[in-house]
C-alpha cells in the first residue's frame, strides 16, 4: 500500500527517520527478560504511577514496540499494533495505531498501554477506563529517544537494560560521527518519502541526523517558514535543478522505488547522484521509527557519504 504524507506524519508526528543498512546488534532484544537489578515498585514517570511491574503491556506504535523489546521487556508485551513488525516475535494483533479503539484495547485487559499518537482522543478514553497509559510521541531529537527508552525502562522494571541501550546508542553514534571526512563543500542530498516527491527538511528528526553527517538538504528552501511541518512536496524540476549529490529513498517497500526506477525518470540522467550511482535505498520501516535502530540509519548515511570521493 502506498504510504501517503498524512500517514507518514501520523507515524512520526513531527519527525522522521530513514535507513537502509544491515541491522545493528544493539537493536536486537536481549536474550533474557529479567532486569539486571532488583527494580522496585511503585515507580512514577510524569503523572503515571505503577504500583507493580506490568505484565500485560499493549503497544500501539512500532517505535515503542522496538524500544520495549530492546530493553528486555518483550516477555511482558501481550499485544502490539498491526504495523509492529520488529522484532519478528512481537505479538502482532488487529489493533491499529492510526485508528485506535479504546474498547478493543480494553478487551486485551492491559495493565499498561504504550502509544505513540493521541489519535481519536485515545488518551482521554483510556483515562476514563482507568487503564494506565504512557504516551511516547514521535521524537524530534535524539534526546527524546533516549528519554523514552529510559522512561520505559523505569515503567517496565528494566532500568539497567534501558540505560545500557542508551549508552550503546550514544557510543555508536559518537563513533560513527567522529571520523567523518573533511570536505571543502558540503554534499547535498534529496530524501524521498514517496514518488510524489515529498521530503523531510533539516528541522525534522531524520533531517537532523543528516545534518550530523554534514550534509545539506535540498528540501529546506521548500519549507523555510515551517508552514509545511518539515514535510514539503518538491517539484521534479526543483529537484533536478538542485542537482543533489546523493538521493536517499525511504519509499522502497511502500512504493517499490529503487536506483533503477530513479535512473529511469525523465530528466534525471544528468543529476549528480544518478550519474555517480549515489542513490541509496533505505528501509521504509526504520525510516519511520525512532527507536534503537536509529543507529543503523546513521550508519547507512555515513556509509553512503564515505563512498563519495572527497
Amino acid at each position: 500500500m502506498r504510504r501517503t504524507p498524512r500517514i507518514f506524519a501520523a507515524l512520526l508526528a513531527t519527525a522522521a527517520l530513514a535507513l537502509g543498512a544491515c541491522a545493528d546488534n544493539s537493536a536486537e532484544p536481549p536474550a533474557t527478560g529479567q532486569s539486571g537489578s532488583a527494580a522496585s515498585f511503585p515507580v512514577t514517570v510524569g503523572s503515571l504511577t505503577l504500583d507493580k511491574r506490568p505484565e500485560k503491556i499493549v503497544v500501539l506504535g512500532p517505535s515503542a514496540t522496538e524500544m520495549l523489546f530492546a530493553i528486555g521487556a518483550g516477555p511482558q508485551v501481550t499485544a502490539v499494533d498491526d504495523n509492529s513488525n520488529f522484532p519478528a516475535g512481537a505479538p502482532k494483533s488487529e489493533l491499529s495505531a492510526f485508528t485506535p479503539n479504546a474498547e478493543a484495547i480494553a478487551a486485551k485487559q492491559p495493565d499498561l498501554v504504550v502509544l505513540t499518537n493521541d489519535l481519536n482522543k485515545i488518551v482521554d478514553q483510556l483515562s476514563q477506563l482507568k487503564i494506565p497509559h504512557y504516551l511516547a510521541p514521535a521524537a524530534t531529537t535524539l534526546d527524546d529517544s533516549y528519554r523514552q527508552i529510559t522512561e520505559l525502562g523505569t515503567l517496565t522494571g528494566h532500568p539497567d537494560e534501558a540505560a545500557d541501550v542508551v549508552t550503546r546508542m550514544k557510543a555508536d553514534i559518537t563513533k560513527l560521527t567522529a571520523d567523518l571526512p573533511q570536505r571543502s563543500t558540503k554534499l547535498t542530498y534529496f530524501y524521498e518519502l514517496g514518488p510524489e516527491y515529498y521530503s523531510a527538511t533539516s528541522k525534522t528528526f531524520v533531517g537532523s541526523l543528516f545534518t550530523m553527517v554534514g550534509l545539506q538538504n535540498i528540501a529546506d528552501p521548500a519549507d523555510a517558514d515551517g508552514a509545511k511541518g518539515g514535510y514539503p512536496q518538491l517539484s521534479e524540476e526543483a529537484i533536478i535543478q538542485a542537482n543533489p549529490d546523493l538521493v536517499f529513498l525511504a519509499d522502497t517497500k511502500c512504493c517499490q522505488q529503487s536506483a533503477d526506477t530513479v535512473k529511469a525518470r525523465k530528466g534525471w540522467a544528468g543529476v549528480t547522484a544518478v550519474k555517480n550511482n549515489q542513490i541509496v535505498a533505505l528501509d521504509d520501516d526504520v525510516a519511520s521509527r525512532w527507536g534503537p535502530r536509529v543507529v543503523d540509519l546513521l550508519r547507512a548515511i555515513v556509509d553512503a557519504v564515505a563512498k563519495v570521493p572527497a
